[in-house]
């Protein structure tokens, strides 16, 4: 099965309504396999002195874009605006740990 990265970026100021919503976004995230999505790899991107969530990074295996397309739509953090810009792009590993998918 194809492999795609989700890049999400989280819209201004929005920090306080992703802490209050980070234990659906996980719940949702962990619930993956029951909707043919594996989790390849996952976790929030940082301010650069990693104290400050800025977005989110996921690498995942799915049958289609439209899975993908699906779990993107259906997250809590873009049901509740938390995410700005998001990109999709399907992913070819070629070297690192993630080979061993």
């Amino acid at each position: 099965m194809p492999l795609f990265a989700v890049h999400a970026i989280d819209r201004p100021d929005v920090l306080p309504t992703r802490l209050d919503y980070y234990a659906a976004h996980r719940a949702f995230v962990e619930d993956q396999e029951t909707q043919g999505i594996t989790v390849i790899a996952s976790g929030p991107l940082q301010s650069d002195d990693g104290e400050i969530m800025t977005g989110s990074l996921f690498i995942l295996e799915a049958c289609s874009r439209a899975a993908i397309d699906n779990f993107v739509a259906n997250d809590p953090f873009t049901v509740q605006g938390i995410w700005g810009e998001v990109r999709i792009s399907r992913f070819h590993p070629r070297k690192g740990k993630i080979l061993a998918v």
